[in-house]
């Protein structure tokens, strides 16, 4: 069993580490100056790609020719897609599509 004092040198640990991640953008970088170009482009670059990543990593596994033939997966995806491009709301086009994913999953493709 992990002791006390252990625990808190964990959850230090994490903290400190998280809190410096945080804290070296405002080192590295002007103070009130434009960030330089390139971290703008990976700012402009990065969430399609991570996108993308997680796509092709949820994708991974599905069969396309046994069991659902990946109809909750395809179908969840083209509403999370519809949701987005309707409302443009993140939250709620991930939501929804997780949501009937789990339900479609559970009940319908059982």
């Amino acid at each position: 069993m992990i002791g006390f004092w252990h625990s808190v040198a964990i959850i230090a640990a994490a903290a400190v580490t998280t809190a410096a991640t945080r804290f070296a953008a405002f080192l590295i970088f002007d103070h009130g100056g434009e960030p330089p170009k390139w971290i703008k482009y990976i700012g402009t670059v990065l969430p399609a790609a991570l996108m993308s990543v997680l796509l092709i990593y949820c994708l991974k596994d599905v069969s396309f020719t046994a069991g659902s033939h990946g109809i909750p997966e395809l179908g969840c995806i083209g509403v999370a897609v519809g949701l987005h491009l309707w409302k443009r709301n993140v939250l709620l086009s991930i939501g929804v599509s997780t949501v009937l994913y789990m339900v479609l999953v559970q009940t319908v493709f059982a």
